[in-house]
């Protein structure tokens, strides 16, 4: 389904590398329950539809928000509230009127439907989106609007998905005895993931900044 594959929320975390290298620098435990629960988000796009686990892992955003209010004290005012009921809101109509999504028996299929048209459409316009951000906002307004560089990160992370996709149900037809590593469209999901988590782990590293 190419609107499944569209969905603007990338589910390997640009953290990770990030993260696995400070777990293991300073031995933080929270680093490694983050890990944990990146990896279980990957291996959920193998076992259900993208357009149920994109809005579902995107509630973790309110959550943090909830938590931070009641733990580290931080006041979250009355806009923060109406955007995290949105964002419940949002997230609970994309999940109840969700496309079914029938069982995919190879990685051949999934590139057959990212080479649609309306979804190459999509990836170039978001390629060019993309490359005006990189080469003439974000050296020019980058580090005083926080929403060019998160505009980069979101772009290249609906990219992602459709990728992240691929890997893990060619992962879990592999593991089931059916490799999926002889074709090349595999390793191609595999460089889109890639160049898009380096591109978001660069840009995130920007905003913190």
């Amino acid at each position: 389904n190419t609107s499944s594959l569209a969905i603007n929320k990338s589910k390997i975390s640009f953290l990770l590398v990030g993260l696995f290298t400070s777990c293991i620098l300073n031995k933080n435990v929270e680093s490694y329950l983050v890990i944990v629960g990146e990896v279980a988000n990957f291996v959920a796009y193998a076992f259900a539809p993208a357009v149920l686990i994109t809005p579902l892992g995107a509630l973790s955003i309110i959550v943090s928000a909830v938590l931070a209010h009641f733990i580290l004290k931080e006041r979250l005012h009355d806009l923060g509230v109406l955007g995290c009921v949105m964002c419940i809101a949002g997230s609970v109509v994309i999940v109840v009127h969700a496309p079914a999504e029938r069982a995919i028996t190879s990685v051949l299929e999934i590139w057959t439907m990212a080479t649609q048209t309306a979804f190459l459409l999509y990836v170039a316009s978001v390629v060019v989106f993309v490359l005006v951000l990189v080469f003439h906002f974000a050296p020019r307004y980058g580090h005083i609007n926080v929403l060019i560089f998160t505009g980069i990160c979101s772009l290249m992370g609906s990219l992602s998905v459709m990728s992240v996709k691929a890997l893990g149900t060619s992962l879990k037809l592999t593991f089931e005895g059916k490799n999926q590593f002889i074709y090349p469209q595999t390793w191609f999901f595999i460089l889109v993931v890639l160049t898009c988590v380096i591109t978001q782990m660069n840009y995130l590293n920007k905003v913190s900044y």
